[in-house]
């Protein structure tokens, strides 16, 4: 009964059957996506459908390309040029996969696998237990009525830096950015979202979050998607980044928990 992590598949659903053909994968195992479910492939409501009808075999956190939907949905920002999601917007189970969207965490911590899960990243200020606390806060007002003006409220860049004195929208923001859009950060969680290339001519202080001391002897592995360019790499033994860009064209991943293996297929764009 193996655990496998799944990176991006925004919206790329032949592949991601493909991938889980690939690993066998069988009604008593598990399987654990970073997010970012729909958009930019061409099957984002085939994909949203597939994962929600998994149950309880599938745990996904909220990337950004998810929670775009769940904006445009509520009428918040409009559509972008390059969105692929009009075949959710005009599904006739619309509400309900957008309902079952708006339940997912932002982060995932599994105690016995010794695993987090999370879209981008987590701060290196932050510990394991303030991240998943704060992931709570972003959630409880997603669950809530309060949803729709949470996500009118939800764009912006700032604050770009974490402070436990932050309040309301500005708080959420912070921690909705941090979990599910950041790449660079200082070691004070300082965000920077204007690059995405590793090497990057990124400004001084700014590194890759993981890459940051703080997170030298970490006694948990991380699972992170978001950042495709890093193409699986992070040279880091317990930090595993699995986005390696199928809406792009390259492959989609898999991670085995119990032993690192990974698998992939090519995307069939």
């Amino acid at each position: 009964m193996p655990t496998y992590a799944i990176g991006d598949v925004q919206g790329c659903y032949r592949e991601l059957q493909d991938l889980l053909a690939t690993i066998a994968f069988g009604a008593q195992d598990s399987v654990w996506l970073t997010g970012d479910i729909v958009n930019r492939g061409p099957q984002s409501l085939e994909t949203l459908r597939f994962i929600k009808a998994l149950g309880a075999q599938a745990i996904t956190v909220l990337g950004n390309h998810d929670l775009h939907l769940l904006t445009v949905a509520a009428n918040a920002v409009p559509l972008k040029q390059k969105d692929t999601l009009q075949d959710v917007l005009a599904a006739k189970d619309r509400e309900e996969l957008l309902d079952w969207l708006r339940q997912l965490p932002l982060v995932h911590y599994d105690k016995t696998l010794n695993y987090l899960l999370v879209h981008a990243g987590i701060p290196p200020q932050w510990n394991i237990t303030s991240a998943c606390t704060y992931a709570h806060e972003v959630e409880k007002v997603l669950r809530s009525d309060d949803a729709a003006l949470f996500l009118a409220h939800m764009y912006g860049e700032q604050p770009s830096r974490w402070s436990d004195a932050l309040q309301g929208w500005g708080r959420l923001r912070y921690i909705t950015n941090a979990l599910t859009r950041m790449r660079f950060c200082t070691a004070e969680g300082e965000l920077e979202f204007h690059h995405k290339q590793k090497n990057a001519d990124v400004p001084e202080g700014f590194m890759p979050w993981f890459e940051h001391t703080q997170f030298q002897a970490l006694p948990y592995q991380i699972i992170f998607g978001h950042w495709a360019a890093l193409e699986g790499k992070t040279y880091h033994p317990r930090i595993h980044a699995i986005d390696t860009g199928c809406a792009w064209g390259n492959r989609l991943t898999a991670l085995r928990l119990e032993d690192g293996k990974r698998f992939s297929v090519a995307a069939r764009l």
